[in-house]
């Protein structure tokens, strides 16, 4: 097919996206043309967490706003575009409600395709929108909602190999960042403190290394910190910004450590489904821009004899050029949808996989 440009609407946490980009449709890598991210730091501040009526109401008065920069920045009009994608799910109902319903209304007023995205894929696809990456390969999936390992197989087509069963990293992250008063947004916050610690000053644990699997748990280790930070202040009325930092770093090694050995697990799982000569170990999604756990995972994607491949960081957090190359890798396969779409607060990228437990703070697990 030749190539076609997309614009690429994101709106199911709390950043309101838009992107075009310029995709030969089912062909890997893709140009950006232009990309706008307005985020909700703010407003959510006070509250220590994403307020889902808050950010929904956000992303509807800022859509048409981050679109019309997007098209400003590419120097290009609604008219130029061929096709409108938008994530449909999964994440919180009333953000991604504003989306579809935007998106929708596009749709209709210019007659361009609308094709809608499941939100994980976008992720999962984008080590393919920068390098030529071919199917199948592993990915980690590891965000502020979301956390599984998967075979992708096609740009509809995933086998989860295993998954968080409560919170994920990046929620983990956030919950630790408000139990020190770090503020948010809690990845960052907890990386940058860190640097100053002492990994080996808490002896945290590493969930579910005892059981076989690839599945993940991160709530205990948050409780775990939730412990060792509350001995602290009931003996000495506080903690001091050493242990602090100790307790940061701690958490961090305790998280890297604990999907590095799920990663070992995987990489065999992998190999075992499919004969590459040299597969591909992809990792994507917010967390995926700490520093010590993008080290931790490139020294197992070594070991194992993967290539290793990560998006630049920008392209990690939610951003509306991965929902566009999602929608380019699905035209090779499929028509667009129709304008009955519907938004989706869970959306399993493997249907036939069971499905996971627990519900964070970020948006349902799938």
């Amino acid at each position: 097919m030749d190539a076609r440009i997309i614009l690429g609407l994101e709106s199911s946490c709390d950043d309101t996206a838009a992107a075009l980009i310029r995709a030969r449709p089912g062909q890997p890598v893709a140009e950006i043309l232009a990309a706008r991210v307005e985020g909700q730091d703010a407003l959510h501040a006070a509250f220590g967490g994403v307020v889902p009526e808050i950010a929904a109401r956000a992303h509807a008065e800022r859509l048409d706003r981050v679109t019309e920069a997007a098209l400003r920045d590419a120097g290009l009009t609604l008219g130029a575009v061929d096709a409108i994608a938008v994530t449909a799910g999964p994440g919180l109902i009333g953000g991604v409600l504003s989306g579809v319903m935007f998106a929708k209304g596009l749709a209709a007023a210019t007659g361009k395709p609308l094709y809608g995205v499941n939100h994980l894929a976008g992720h999962a696809l984008t080590p393919r929108l920068t390098e030529p990456v071919a199917f199948p390969y592993l990915a980690l999936l590891v965000s502020g909602g979301h956390c599984q390992f998967l075979i992708v197989e096609g740009p509809e087509r995933f086998t989860r190999l295993g998954g968080t069963i409560d919170d994920a990293p990046g929620e983990a992250f956030d919950k630790i960042a408000k139990l020190l008063g770090l503020g948010q947004p809690g990845g960052p916050r907890v990386e940058a403190e860190a640097r100053a610690g002492d990994p080996a000053a808490f002896d945290l644990p590493r969930p579910l290394l005892d059981r076989p699997g690839c599945d993940l748990s991160f709530s205990g280790l948050k409780t775990a910190v939730r412990r060792a930070r509350d001995k602290r202040v009931a003996a000495r009325g506080g903690i001091t910004r050493a242990e602090r930092a100790d307790l940061c770093v701690s958490f961090q090694a305790a998280v890297a450590e604990t999907l590095a050995e799920k990663t070992h697990r995987a990489c065999a799982a992998f190999r075992g489904r499919h004969a590459v000569g040299t597969p591909v170990l992809a990792v994507a999604g917010g967390v995926a821009a700490n520093g010590a756990i993008r080290a931790a995972l490139r020294r197992v994607a070594e070991h194992e004899g993967f290539a290793w491949v990560a998006p630049p960081l920008a392209l990690c957090t939610d951003n509306g050029a991965m929902i566009a190359f999602a929608a380019a890798e699905a035209m090779a396969a499929r028509g667009p949808d129709a304008l009955d779409l519907s938004a989706r607060p869970r959306w399993p990228l493997d249907a036939a996989a069971a499905p996971m437990l627990g519900s964070g703070r970020k948006g349902a697990k799938a």
